[in-house]
């Protein structure tokens, strides 16, 4: 298989596309030109041509009609590129991804990170300083450097496979952690207070479900040595609380606190009222009872 991209300068969407369709179809010849007759003959042209035509391979959007998102988002060559090659990239990139999962990773991945990527090739938001798209142009050659633009460019491509790689795993991990909240909510006793086997992201659950109802969560630290008893924000990124924990506890620690909040293995009680914590599963339970006892 052929596949074409433009030579000389480069830009993180053709980069990236590369980078997808590199793990989606594996071995291929990639030749960077604009030279039409080579263009021509490509399976795959991507970022070049003149061309947008999916049925044919062609993936340019350098031009007027040029292809665009669902919300009139216009498309840079890596978002064409996921659209039609993301799932299959994601069987390499997320060795034994179930099917049940593939389209939630691959949806996350395309909002959360392909996006952008497509929205400051078009100028539609900044590249500030520090800024990906700015971060992958820095592999372009200087003017004094002997090193050839596709050298540069594989490079570059190898560095981008690594943060392609990272996004789609944690991708795949917000995605088992949403199943595995939605699935302790289901099965809670009491419907404000959900209880984790393992410390995860429990937020987007919270939110995505609208669990509104639920007021504690409760999880075992790393190490399993303690047990965090959570409070619940009224907002995503909040720092907020749908219901704190009690002004007597605040600040407290180990057998101060214990006393205070009536069990035996206390650890402590921030300041703020956001969370406390427990040695064990079922005190860290009966501190979100507790809590919510006391709010009443």
């Amino acid at each position: 298989m052929k596949v074409v991209t433009h030579s000389g300068t480069f830009h993180a969407d053709d980069v990236f596309a590369f980078s997808v369709l590199r793990e989606a179809l594996g071995a291929f010849s990639l030749v960077r030109t604009r030279d039409a007759a080579l263009i021509d003959k490509a399976d795959i042209v991507f970022d070049v041509g003149g061309i947008y035509d999916a049925a044919r391979g062609r993936y340019d959007h350098h031009m007027r009609d040029l292809p665009r998102r669902s919300d009139g988002t216009p498309y840079s060559s890596v978002g064409l590129i996921w659209r039609d090659y993301g799932r299959a990239a994601l069987s390499r990139l997320v060795p034994g991804i179930g099917e049940d999962m593939r389209d939630v990773v691959w949806q996350d991945v395309d909002t959360s990170f392909i996006l952008a990527i497509d929205q400051a090739d078009n100028g539609i938001a900044s590249a500030s300083q520090g800024h990906l798209a700015l971060l992958i142009e820095a592999f372009n050659p200087t003017w004094d450097c002997t090193q050839s633009y596709d050298e540069a460019f594989l490079e570059a491509a190898d560095f981008a496979r690594g943060i392609l790689l990272r996004a789609c795993r944690q991708a795949h991990a917000e995605a088992k952690a949403l199943s595995l909240v939605q699935a302790a909510a289901r099965q809670a006793r009491d419907s404000r207070v959900v209880v984790l086997d393992r410390k995860l992201p429990w937020e987007k659950a919270v939110f995505e479900d609208d669990l509104r109802d639920l007021l504690f969560v409760i999880y075992p630290n790393e190490d399993r040595t303690s047990w965090y008893c959570r409070t619940i924000p009224p907002e995503p990124g909040s720092f907020g609380q749908r219901l704190s924990l009690p002004e007597s506890w605040r600040g407290l620690q180990e057998e101060e606190f214990s006393k205070a909040a009536g069990i035996e293995d206390g650890v402590f009680c921030h300041p703020s009222g956001f969370i406390c914590g427990a040695r064990s599963r079922e005190s860290a339970i009966r501190l979100a009872e507790k809590a919510i006892a006391a709010g009443r």
